[in-house]
């Protein structure tokens, strides 16, 4: 329903901000990470925004990017977690060292986040390592680890064959021809490193 706000950011709280909006002023519940990314009060923001409604309760997320309310609505997955908990997470780690934590499995950073837990900790990484990972940036094939992420490869292990491929490629290959090839050359060595890992 709401993808996104922008306005004017007329108060910052402890976990949530004002932002007015066509004479409507939303009260918007945002990590305190993400508070501390947004522009100071008086300034015009951009929230990205997801909408909890139960019988009982509309509430209003809101996020400094598209990426951060990925990673909410993927926590929000996780056993146990639940919105309120994957806003105080979210408002205790930044998003490089919560990927880094659930990609090295590293427990005890996760439980030094304020409110996470050992069990809640196993469950996040048993849930979401592999699905946090962005594109390493000197692939500059983000569309092509979207596409092997949908055919349930990891993506961080995308990144890492499509990166091996294009070292193997000649400079003189076409884009398009390039990118054919990057993929099934990918696909390969995914398969291979899936078999020798089974």
């Amino acid at each position: 329903m709401f993808n996104s706000i922008r306005g004017t950011i007329t108060g910052k709280l402890k976990e949530s901000v004002y932002v007015l909006c066509g004479g409507l002023e939303w009260e918007i519940s945002v990590p305190a990470i993400d508070i501390a990314a947004l522009p100071p009060i008086g300034e015009e923001g951009h929230v990205f925004t997801w909408l909890y409604h139960r019988e009982d309760q509309v509430k209003l997320y809101g996020f400094a990017g598209e990426e951060r309310r990925a990673t909410f609505l993927e926590l929000i997955k996780v056993d146990g977690v639940g919105p309120k908990g994957a806003l105080k997470i979210m408002g205790g780690i930044t998003q490089e060292e919560l990927e880094k934590a659930l990609e090295a499995e590293d427990i005890s950073r996760l439980e030094s986040v304020p409110g996470l837990g050992k069990k809640t900790a196993q469950k996040m990484i048993l849930a979401l390592k592999g699905k946090l990972v962005r594109p390493a940036p000197e692939t500059r094939y983000g569309d092509l680890v979207e596409a092997l992420a949908a055919m349930g490869y990891d993506r961080k292990a995308a990144s890492d064959a499509l990166a091996r491929a294009e070292k193997d490629l000649p400079d003189d290959v076409p884009g398009p021809e390039k990118e054919k090839l990057l993929f099934k050359q990918a696909i390969v060595s995914l398969s291979r490193d899936w078999g020798m890992g089974s």
